[in-house]
């Protein structure tokens, strides 16, 4: 692999990581304006970044066979940087647009956040380079600060109209906690996770199905709830409480019930998982996981045959509870399991695969880790 100097011809300035994440609970609620809990993963975005003087953004990633691509950074727009470079590009473009003093710099990204696997390795991209850019530019922004511009790049720049779960747990997440986020007000706590202390583990397990949320079926559900909320006269679907969701769902037409429906069921499945998180009790955290993935499945219908049967797989084999993460449509499963029985699972999980006919599943141990931060 290519060093800093060779790419570029000089040191680089530092180097920043963002994490990719696991949503323990809270599923498409984000852009409902609802409740997630999210940890962050060991598993991170890292980038090595210099100033420039002479408006150039270059970009080059260990994950990519391509030359080192080369970006004017005054003309950057939506749709001006193509597939992957959307990413840090959307940041920079994003900051200039926000009033922030930045111009261009060089930098060396490399990752071991799977992409496509639901694991947020794109909301990490962004926040690794907005935080260097941060630093590099001294712009004193805040993490939550960061990681609005960080959703904003996304959304307006990439065209992806996610919520702002991912970019507040990549900037925002602690060791040893889940992120309890309010995604109205931004509101949040560090709920303490200590699965080893429990005798547990959190497997992720990676169906290697890659899912695309710019496909436009994400943006579909997202138009769903809008549209749902607006029936209801509500702002958001955040504020239908579960004891006026039979009321409600008796003034929709039949298609948006079962979106509504998941949506309220899962901000409540939220407010039950902090309970027992909060009360020690880890464990009980598996059926609001299971129960959690029947939704997606049944109701918001973003599942899809392998999500399904690894969560099916797992909980043969043992598991407390499990459930898909991330936007659906193929990506990851986490399953709640006794830490000593963690290997075991995992190979029932690849053999039932195996046996399906689909590719074995890559498997990971999620580790409440440490959000963005300067590594040098």
């Amino acid at each position: 692999m290519r060093t800093f100097e060779q790419l570029y011809g000089r040191p680089a300035e530092g180097e920043w990581a963002a994490p990719g994440r696991v949503n323990l609970i809270g599923e498409h609620t984000d852009y409902n304006l609802g409740f997630v809990l999210p940890i962050a993963l060991p598993q991170t975005v890292r980038a090595q970044a210099a100033r420039r003087a002479d408006g150039r953004l270059r970009l080059w990633s260990a994950q990519s066979d391509g030359p080192v691509v080369d970006l004017p950074v005054a003309e950057l727009a939506p749709g001006s940087a193509p597939g992957w470079t959307g990413y840090p590009a959307g940041v920079v473009w994003v900051l200039r647009e926000a009033g922030h003093p930045v111009g261009g710099a060089d930098l060396r990204l490399d990752s071991d956040v799977p992409g496509g696997a639901g694991l947020s390795s794109s909301a990490a991209l962004e926040c690794a380079v907005a935080a260097a850019y941060n630093d590099l530019y001294g712009l004193g922004l805040s993490a939550p600060e960061l990681a609005v511009l960080a959703q904003r790049a996304e959304n307006a720049f990439v065209g992806v109209p996610c919520g702002i779960m991912d970019q507040m747990a990549s900037m925002c997440c602690r060791p040893g906690a889940a992120l309890f986020l309010d995604s109205r007000d931004l509101t949040m706590r560090q709920v303490p996770v200590d699965l080893a202390g429990a005798g547990l583990a959190l497997l992720v397990l990676d169906t290697r199905v890659k899912h695309d949320l710019g496909d436009g079926a994400y943006a579909a559900l997202r138009a769903g709830c809008e549209r749902a909320a607006a029936l209801l006269g509500l702002p958001a679907l955040r504020s239908l409480r579960p004891s006026g969701l039979a009321d409600a769902l008796g003034r929709l037409p039949a298609e948006l019930v079962p979106l509504v429906r998941h949506v309220v069921t899962e901000n409540a499945r939220v407010e039950d998982a902090v309970a027992r998180l909060d009360a020690g009790d880890l464990a009980a955290l598996g059926p609001i996981l299971t129960a959690g993935h029947a939704s997606l499945r049944d109701d918001y219908q973003v599942s899809c045959p392998e999500t399904d049967l690894a969560v099916e797989a797992a909980l043969a084999a043992g598991a407390h509870g499990a459930r898909m993460t991330g936007g659906g449509f193929g990506g990851s499963v986490i399953a709640l399991v006794d830490a000593a029985a963690a290997g075991r699972v995992a190979a029932e999980v690849t053999a039932a695969f195996r046996a399906a006919g689909y590719a074995e599943p890559r498997t990971l141990t999620a580790v409440p880790a440490e959000g963005a931060r300067r590594l040098g």
